[in-house]
């Protein structure tokens, strides 16, 4: 991106290089609307350079959490840089406020990030800059820990998330020790991580007190920026789930049971082919990963193929799993170069083809919004942001002949789809509710902990699997959720998107074209329009009604059993 505020030179490096540009920003004598908005874009401009710069940091340290350097230049800028920038980006938010010619600006550009501005302003105390400095880096732990957990088998040391390869094994006997093997080694870390997580816990109800909440689960709902939503709607979804989709995935369960001929079904039967077939393979390195995902993205739409060739051109993928390097799988927007980065660890299972449409979507909104004129019109919350991304893991799905040239593998790689859909809700609802319960309660102990967990489990989980002598596995098992750790409370907006994408995918079945120009216009609104406004101009509703959970499940049940 061509610069005009910031030098086309210059580069984030230290406070003291990088706090002149706000002076002049704080100083700057704003005497018209045209002002204003001059103003406002180079506020948006140095966002830019700023947020690359930590994202690039951050990427870097995902990628190898073995490097000491990486990480020290990670926590420079955790540490040195961005609580320099929070007092005076408050200051900024308050000369916009204050300023005479703001409430000329046009509704229909800045309604939606002047109550952001607002919202972000009675919630600022300068108290909790130190606070959160240190909640970022010590939330970076989770990734050093998991990057760490390894197991042996038939001589080789792997990663836990290539062990996962082995869990569907046709060999009963195999999955039985490769899952032990991985329960043993997370058990190994489940004191550091209760640590961990009580340390985050203390942390956080601080800062919501020190702004003046009772408990930081309602301070974290309006931090988020949740306009258009309520605490009790989330605890409402969590009800509509449990009445209307776990049914699901515990009939789902009990059929796999009776196919598998198994009297014991247990943990390490739950990811096996239950006709007795091998693992599906959709792909055999990144490089294949790659190429097949763009071909099914140019049969949904010739853009979506190009934008993941444009980041395989620059280099902004990493996918293969390896040791040392963090868990999970994310998209990261870098605002400047408006060329996205996407991280993964793919082992060449399905589940990995998932997450890279999944992640695509993701990328595919980046590019969508890049010529949006503010960092914060590009920057959608995760309802918004999510339904981009899971929509294109059901919609994709129709095109995942680009994957599979057998039909049977097609038909089998649907079905496996259908059923983590099936599996989502009930899990999203599980962490939310249990987050809700570990917030109100702050200062619980490590047994009340397991033992609200173990209770959500019976609420959400499934009754067919048998945890008999592994109920500690099951009581620890919440430690895997990063968004725990890392990103607080964000996770039921999986649950909204999810029910946003399959109203999407029942659209698409009807008129493919019209569904995809409404994709397509909808993401380009980044987060101009409230959330309700995206989903309708994307021609679905914003809705987690029971009656609308219902109706959805039923739709994904037809089509499941219609396959």
């Amino acid at each position: 991106m061509q610069r005009n505020y910031v030098p086309q030179t210059f580069k984030v490096t230290t406070w003291e290089l990088l706090k002149p540009f706000y002076d002049e920003l704080l100083k700057r004598s704003l005497s018209s609307e045209a002002e204003l908005e001059k103003w406002l874009l180079d506020i948006s401009e140095l966002s830019s350079v700023v947020s690359e710069d930590m994202a690039w940091r951050y990427i870097k340290m995902t990628c190898d959490t073995t490097d000491e350097a990486i990480r020290n230049s990670f926590n420079d800028f955790v540490n040195n840089i961005e609580p320099n920038i929070a007092p005076i980006a408050n200051d900024l938010n308050k000369k916009l406020i204050d300023c005479p010619f703001a409430k000329n600006l046009p509704k229909e550009k800045y309604f939606v990030y002047i109550r952001g501005v607002e919202k972000s302003i009675l919630l600022f105390r300068e108290i909790n800059i130190p606070l959160k400095t240190e909640l970022q880096t010590k939330e970076q732990e989770f990734g050093a820990i998991n990057g760490k957990q390894t197991i042996t088998y038939n001589g080789e040391e792997m990663t836990l998330q290539k062990a996962g390869v082995f869990l569907k094994s046709l060999d009963r006997r195999v999955r039985e020790e490769v899952y032990t093997k991985v329960a043993e080694r997370r058990s190994l870390d489940e004191k550091a991580l209760n640590t961990l997580y009580t340390e985050l816990i203390e942390l956080r109800t601080q800062v919501a007190k020190n702004t003046g909440f009772k408990n930081y689960r309602d301070f974290k709902h309006e931090e988020l920026g949740r306009f258009d939503y309520s605490v009790q709607d989330c605890l409402n979804f969590h009800e509509a789930v449990k009445l209307h989709a776990v049914p699901l995935i515990r009939e789902h369960d009990r059929k796999r049971k009776e196919k598998l001929k198994l009297d014991d079904y247990r943990p390490w039967d739950t990811a096996v082919d239950d006709e007795g077939k091998e693992p599906l393979k959709p792909f055999s390195n990144g490089k294949e990963l790659v190429e097949k995902t763009i071909l099914c993205f140019n049969k949904i739409d010739p853009f979506f193929g190009e934008c993941i060739y444009t980041m395989d051109v620059l280099k902004r993928l990493d996918l293969e799993s390896r040791i040392g390097k963090a868990p999970g799988g994310y998209q990261y927007p870098l605002y400047e170069t408006d060329v996205p980065f996407i991280f993964m660890n793919s082992v060449g299972l399905h589940r990995d083809l998932v997450t890279m449409v999944h992640e695509g979507g993701h990328a595919i909104h980046s590019f969508l919004c890049k010529d949006l004129e503010l960092v914060d019109f590009k920057s959608p919350p995760s309802e918004i942001a999510e339904l981009a991304s899971m929509s294109m893991e059901l919609i994709s799905m129709e095109h995942w002949q680009a994957f599979f040239d057998n039909i049977e593998d097609l038909k089998r790689a649907k079905r496996q789809q259908l059923e983590s859909v099936m599996d989502t809700l009930p899990w999203i609802a599980a962490i939310d509710k249990f987050q809700h319960w570990i917030y109100l309660n702050p200062k619980h102990s490590i047994k009340a902990r397991y033992e609200e967990w173990t209770n959500i489990m019976k609420e959400f989980g499934s009754d067919v699997i048998n945890y008999t002598g592994l109920e500690a596995n099951l009581k620890r098992r919440w430690q895997v959720q990063l968004h725990l750790y890392e990103v607080p409370f964000y996770y039921i907006e999986y649950g909204f998107a999810q029910l946003g994408a399959i109203a999407m995918w029942r659209n698409y079945k009807t008129n493919a074209k019209r569904t995809i120009d409404q994709y397509k216009a909808a993401l380009s609104l980044g987060y101009t329009k409230t959330i309700p406004e995206v989903y309708e101009a994307a021609g679905i509703k914003f809705d987690f009604s029971p009656e609308y959970v219902k109706e959805l499940m039923d739709f994904v049940k037809m089509e499941y059993d219609g396959i």
